[in-house]
């Protein structure tokens, strides 16, 4: 028998389902009509300008860095126009994917991955961020003419480029990817496009200069993120041009006299301090870093057991041997130790009283009876140790601290070393032991603690040349605007050496000019067919100590062992132009390594410039 349906009951139910359902319809209405107002009326300009933040986005522009010349115009670095690989990360769903895509295709490496990577925490994710600069034409062709990946795209950028390769490397130094040290260190605004910076050199020193100003560019993109529109709502700013001293082709002799050879040259300009060449070797080549280096190239670089990066006229710091006679026998006049016409006699060696050790002249028989300005021309090492004894190391110190030695020069490159200038006070400080009477006669020919770069000498010796004037070496000469506006650097204040006796000055320049035009002066091998005239000094500074009675013999000792080759000079000696300063590692006699180099190096410089000539004087 069938149940007999309940009608009212089923009406009641149904009534109240229809009630709850309304009563969810109206509250579902409401809340979406709250919710349109939310967005149509109360946060309407918040929602349109994130709309519009989709769709317009303010990037930088990178500006245009400038270029570095020479005194001569010669352009020392350069851009060119290249093209980068970039990814945008947003645009991307799965990074690793396009990683792989990307190798697959022979576009990147493991180090690019690595390197972009590292970029990723300084960019914001709308950037197009660099992977792979300087693509070859085919590579860009595989892009452009492949399957689009999402966020991946080619972008036409300028390209820093060293035309003359490894020349002047130290000097000009060399630009390469943006480390965290970098960001922290510079504007953040106006290097927020920026990939590359000055690492070294001339491009480290004046990066603020040659940066430039960046701008800001807003670009427009459709759904699938591509952009349609660009337009440049604020211009860049180059960087300016920035010209050197230097002369590219007395670096490029300075550098070819110095192949294969480790070694330093500083040639300077005693008038104005302007550095004319500045070389170290061996030497390494620039665009490797532009380009961005490869793990395998600067393992190879760092491996080298000659250094290449290392800049040797400004950080190699060395003892300066017999260089520094000529100011100390300054010292010895202004303090009334010496006189013009005092004599030593040099039997080979030197012995202090209670003091068992003999301190040998590099001339093992001696010099016989020598005066002052014998004594620098034949660079006898007994009548400087009898000054060093007399003078102490108190008035040593004093007394070469005016040339400038223990500090640094103060040029316009980053990282110079100012050397040692040893004193009491030093050897406590840094040894922890006292001052001993053999110490001060060492540092009195220029060894034991004292050390010295190339550029200090160079310094000291234009010093002695300007009798008094020291100077601050100038790399930099002018700036110059894309536009054309020029500036001209501010010439550094000379500062001016205390002396009593100013004819004490014409005293160790003569002595300097008799190494070179004495008859047993130890650079005379240079005064044949000498167009301008010479003073100098030779040295040579050893690498380690010997025994008393032991002989040197270069042969016996394994190359990086034996003596370093020193000379310093200047020219012409009626109306001094320039001076020159040159090192050569464990070539051993500053007298037939170093002082010829220097000699060929200034022929190339007289020979250019024939107008400051002076007519050459009698040859004593």
């Amino acid at each position: 028998m069938e149940k007999i349906s309940n009608i009212k009951k089923e009406r009641k139910v149904f009534k109240a389902r229809v009630i709850l359902a309304s009563a969810f319809m109206v509250a579902m209405l409401f809340l979406l009509i709250s919710r349109m107002y939310n967005l149509q009326i109360t946060q309407h300009e918040h929602f349109t300008e994130e709309a519009l933040g989709n769709q317009m986005q303010i990037l930088p522009v990178t500006p245009a860095r400038g270029d570095i010349l020479d005194r001569n115009g010669k352009v020392l670095a350069t851009n060119r126009l290249s093209y980068r690989l970039t990814i945008t990360p947003e645009k991307v769903n799965n990074l690793n994917d396009i990683f792989i895509e990307l190798q697959l295709l022979e576009l990147i490496n493991d180090d690019d991955i690595e390197q972009f990577s590292k970029n990723m925490m300084r960019y914001k994710k709308f950037h197009s961020i660099p992977i792979k600069f300087s693509m070859s034409e085919e590579d860009v062709a595989i892009v452009l003419a492949g399957e689009q990946l999402p966020g991946v795209d080619i972008e036409p950028y300028f390209h820093r480029v060293y035309p003359y390769g490894k020349s002047s490397a130290h000097l000009i130094g060399y630009v390469s990817s943006m480390s965290q040290t970098d960001k922290d260190s510079y504007d953040k605004e106006n290097y927020a496009g920026t990939s590359f910076v000055g690492k070294s050199g001339i491009e480290k020193y004046y990066e603020n200069l040659l940066h430039g100003q960046s701008g800001k560019k807003q670009i427009e993109r459709n759904v699938a993120g591509r952009v349609v529109d660009s337009k440049i709502i604020e211009a860049a700013i180059p960087g300016k041009d920035v010209y050197l001293n230097v002369d590219l082709d007395l670096q490029l002799a300075a550098e070819s006299l110095l192949e294969n050879k480790r070694g330093a040259l500083a040639l300077i300009n005693v008038k104005n301090g302007a550095v004319i060449a500045l070389v170290s070797t061996p030497t390494f080549n620039p665009n490797w870093f532009a380009d961005g280096i490869s793990v395998k190239q600067y393992q190879q670089l760092k491996q080298d057991k000659d250094i290449p990066l290392f800049n040797r006229s400004t950080k190699g710091l060395y003892p300066p041997g017999s260089t520094i006679k000529p100011m100390m026998a300054l010292a010895g006049l202004e303090l009334n130790k010496i006189s013009i016409s005092d004599s030593v006699f040099c039997p080979g060696y030197y012995k202090l009283a209670d003091y068992s050790r003999k301190f040998n002249d590099w001339k093992r028989y001696g010099h016989g009876h020598v005066e002052v300005i014998e004594a620098i021309a034949q660079s006898c090492d007994v009548f400087f140790y009898n000054l060093a004894y007399k003078l102490g190391i108190d008035n040593i110190h004093e007394s070469l601290s005016y040339f400038q030695f223990g500090n640094k020069t103060g040029i316009d490159l980053p990282g110079e070393l100012g050397g040692i200038l040893p004193s009491r006070e030093w050897k406590k400080i840094n040894k922890d032991e006292p001052w001993y009477r053999g110490e001060t006669l060492i540092t009195g020919i220029g060894q034991g603690f004292m050390t010295a770069s190339p550029l200090q000498l160079a310094v000291a010796t234009a010093a002695v040349a300007n009798r008094g004037k020291l100077l601050k070496p100038q790399v930099l000469m002018r700036t110059q605007t894309k536009s054309g506006d020029i500036y001209e650097d501010d010439k550094k204040p000379a500062h001016q050496i205390p002396i009593k006796d100013i004819n004490n000055w014409e005293i160790i320049i003569e002595g300097m000019k008799q190494t070179i035009y004495g008859k047993l002066g130890t650079g005379r091998r240079l005064n044949h067919d000498l167009a301008y005239t010479l003073a100098g000094k030779t040295g040579t500074a050893q690498v380690f100590g010997l025994d008393p009675e032991e002989e040197y013999i270069a042969e016996n000792y394994e190359e990086k062992l034996r003596d370093h080759a020193l000379f310093t000079a200047f020219a012409p000696i009626e109306d001094p132009q320039v001076a020159i300063a040159i090192i050569v590692e464990n070539a051993g006699s500053g007298s037939s390594k170093a002082a010829p180099i220097a000699k060929s190096l200034l022929d190339v410089y007289f020979s250019k410039n024939h107008s400051i000539l002076n007519p050459v004087t009698e040859k004593n």
